[in-house]
């Protein structure tokens, strides 16, 4: 008898991979060749189903079987180079039942996912504020673990007082999403000190500097930033630098077909459909008066279009976090999301149009930014006063002095702190600009979003005095 169950349970898989989008139990009893008793298959299927073989969704009548995601061995994952902590996220990222459908599906071999295209409708049927990908309990959530106690402060206040933390953590996570090869120490390092790890890729340190870059704008530019075209263009620009192709693609829109490893989702080609869609999905997501609703709609749409050539997730992680940083909520920062996860979530939106997985995702992995920095603000030290005070226009001085490769400038703090800094504090004012000037490395330049090409102008100078 169980020699004869396990031929039958062979015939049912191969049926079901067969068919990708399930079958029910009768749909099952007639495609087998010697079909047993119904309730005998509604065995076979318990069975499996118990093993992992095989998914059932819905209920009763309409309950429908789908050939489970392979089972993956020790041995291949090692040999794949991914942790089994990793590959099995679903054992401990709390997956919805709808959510797990989507994971069932999207761990099929790729031969037996349907191809599909772009589809325009997916976009134009959210409505905002009356369309909710995140429902109401959940965004009543995410708002009380991300108050920071700054909501009623001028925007970037939260951002600016966490900014070191924020862009080791959120530049290393973003990253690490993108197969970048740093440790977060490997990370710091290069923030902080422009310490370059041996033996690691030049893309892999170029890639951690454009994080940086991008995530000081959006912090300094706090109150001016939104999802409007400069703001989205301006990040892929910062994002895309040196990491193109074509240099002439960083901060525009695509002009070109694009690919998608992994997938059977062909993403829409057509230049002046990309760009309609693009400012549509910029348009609503202006509209949309929940940040954590904004956040979320800018992580489904922004890849799902593929508006440039390249980057478009790393556009969308930092994206997500504009809302966040203007209203002083804590930030996600994506720290241990598993890349398989984040894959699988990004599978379901691309070939089922389904949130359901990226939301499972982003709601805990938005849990675990919050509460490290909840933990990260009690333990550190309060920022600066003078330096959070004036840091624009600290920033801006700095930048100064090196575009125009001023070796002797102390003439020149003396006379911006007259016209720019209150009388009490420009004696510290100026202190702190030779501070910083003395420390200043290639590894913090784009703080001042000054060029590697100027500061080495600037540091030849200085020799030559």
């Amino acid at each position: 008898m169980s020699e004869l169950l396990t031929r039958q349970q062979k015939e049912i898989l191969a049926l079901l991979a067969r068919n990708p989008d399930g079958l029910n139990s009768e749909g099952i009893r007639n495609g087998l060749k010697n079909p047993p008793h119904l309730r005998t298959i509604q065995r076979w299927l318990a069975r499996l189903a118990a093993g992992r073989q095989v998914t059932a969704v819905g209920k009763g009548k309409s309950m429908v079987y789908r050939q489970a995601a392979p089972i993956v061995t020790r041995a291949a994952l090692l040999e794949a180079g991914v942790s089994e902590a990793e590959e099995a996220y679903e054992s401990y990222v709390p997956l919805s039942e709808k959510g797990r459908e989507i994971f069932s599906y999207v761990r099929r071999p790729r031969g037996a996912r349907t191809p599909v295209g772009y589809e325009r409708e997916f976009l134009d049927s959210y409505l905002p504020n009356e369309t909710w990908y995140l429902g109401e309990m959940t965004r009543n959530h995410l708002h009380r673990i991300g108050d920071t106690g700054d909501l009623e402060r001028p925007a970037g206040t939260y951002g600016r007082a966490m900014l070191n933390r924020l862009l080791i953590d959120l530049t290393w996570a973003s990253c690490r999403l993108e197969g970048n090869t740093y440790s977060r120490l490997d990370t710091q390092n290069l923030i902080e000190f422009g310490r370059y790890p041996e033996g690691k890729d030049a893309q892999d340190a170029q890639m951690v500097l454009n994080h940086k870059a991008a995530i000081e704008l959006l912090v300094d530019d706090a109150a001016t930033i939104g999802f409007d075209a400069h703001t989205f263009l301006s990040l892929h620009g910062l994002l895309s630098e040196n990491l193109m192709p074509d240099p002439d693609a960083s901060g525009r829109l695509r002009s070109h077909p694009v690919q998608i490893g992994g997938t059977v989702f062909v993403p829409l080609a057509v230049p002046q459909s990309i760009e309609e869609c693009f400012y549509e999905i910029l348009r609503k997501a202006g509209d949309i008066r929940d940040p954590f609703e904004q956040a979320f709609f800018i992580m489904v749409h922004i890849p799902y279009l593929q508006p440039f050539e390249d980057v478009n997730k790393r556009v969308s992680r930092l994206g997500a976090n504009i809302p966040l940083i203007k209203q002083n909520l804590s930030p996600l920062t994506f720290i241990d999301v598993p890349e398989r996860a984040y894959i699988d979530a990004m599978l379901g939106v691309y070939e089922l149009n389904r949130v359901e997985l990226l939301r499972d995702l982003f709601v805990w992995a938005y849990e675990r930014s919050a509460k490290e920095y909840t933990v990260i603000r009690k333990s550190l030290a309060h920022p600066e006063p003078l330096r959070l005070r004036y840091r624009r226009q600290l920033h801006e001085l700095v930048a100064d002095i090196v575009r125009k490769k001023q070796p002797d400038f102390l003439l020149t703090v003396e006379r911006y702190a007259e016209d720019n800094i209150d009388g009490g504090d420009r004696a510290a004012f100026a202190e702190m600009v030779q501070d910083e000037i003395k420390r200043l490395h290639q590894g913090i330049i784009a703080r001042y979003r000054l060029r590697p090409s100027e500061f080495a102008a600037w540091q030849e100078a200085r020799k030559l005095k």
